[in-house]
């Protein structure tokens, strides 16, 4: 298993250049230099609208920093926390105009992250107190993915592959493409992905038990078994006896990961995740300080 992702703030740092590029152009916050006196200092409080698992802090904070480097960000939760609406979440002092500048951006990072953390710990409850541990996938959104398997493993939910260097998987079009459909095709995919990268773990995804059973004597560390019918998974886990990992994928909603689990798969991923995601409700209230 891949240990949870920890924040990459040094792309954190580059999405935020990104998103303030967009919003300012080069030519500032039109609105806050021409209303408010240019030294002026603000105190802003970020608090939940809606009951969310909070995850993007640091990532706030960093947009806040950016924009005003003497600001002072102090956290009142942790991300990861379960927080009712009207929580406190943080607060942050500095300078009016950098923290108007920076309030939707920062606001855009900590919504976006919460809602993932949000959706991630619905699903790990859903099947608490199984041993099935429930997946993340790569349909992420592209250049969020670091920040966005972050804010699953915050809500309590586990990392699948980070991208396609740190696990070899084979798929049917992997198969089809190399001209290796058929009896066979799954034993010479692994031997060969074995041979160029021997220190990667294998995953082999099947559609059916017969190439399931492939799969099992290629010897892979993991075998995805995909949209199959839950009876398919019972007689599966059957078979495999424990020596490969199991991963259900394909159909994996929420109302049904438990009679997944019930079945005896070690893991089900769901693109759900991070793909299908309301938005947390945050707000940053700003008054003035003398």
């Amino acid at each position: 298993m891949i240990q949870p992702i920890q924040l990459d703030m040094k792309r954190v740092a580059v999405l935020i250049d990104l998103a303030l590029e967009e919003d300012l152009d080069g030519r500032g916050d039109a609105t806050s230099k021409a209303v408010i006196p240019a030294n002026a200092r603000a105190k802003g409080v970020l608090h939940a609208k809606s009951d969310c698992v909070v995850a993007g802090l640091p990532v706030a904070e960093a947009v806040f920093r950016k924009l005003d480097p003497e600001c002072v960000f102090t956290a009142r939760v942790h991300d990861g926390d379960c927080c009712k609406k009207g929580t406190v979440l943080a607060e942050v002092v500095g300078n009016a105009v950098a923290l108007l500048t920076a309030e939707r951006t920062a606001l855009n990072f900590l919504q976006r992250l919460s809602g993932i953390a949000t959706m991630a710990n619905r699903y790990a409850a859903s099947v608490a107190g199984s041993a099935m541990k429930v997946l993340d996938t790569r349909k992420t959104t592209p250049g969020w993915r670091n920040l966005e398997k972050y804010a699953v493993a915050a809500g309590g939910a586990s990392n699948h592959r980070i991208g396609l260097y740190d696990r070899i998987m084979i798929k049917d079009n992997h198969r089809e493409m190399a001209g290796m459909e058929g009896s066979g095709g799954i034993l010479r995919s692994v031997a060969r992905a074995r041979a160029m990268y021997p220190a990667l773990e294998i995953e082999v995804e099947v559609d059916t038990l017969e190439e399931f059973a492939e799969a099992l004597e290629s010897g892979c560390e993991y075998i995805l078994l995909d949209n199959m019918s839950t009876a398919m998974m019972v007689e599966a886990v059957r078979r495999n006896k424990g020596r490969a990992k199991l991963e259900a994928s394909g159909n994996i909603t929420i109302e049904r990961l438990p009679e997944i689990a019930a079945a005896g798969v070690d893991f089900a991923s769901s693109g759900a995740l991070t793909h299908s995601v309301k938005s947390s409700d945050i707000s940053l209230e700003i008054t003035p300080l003398a």
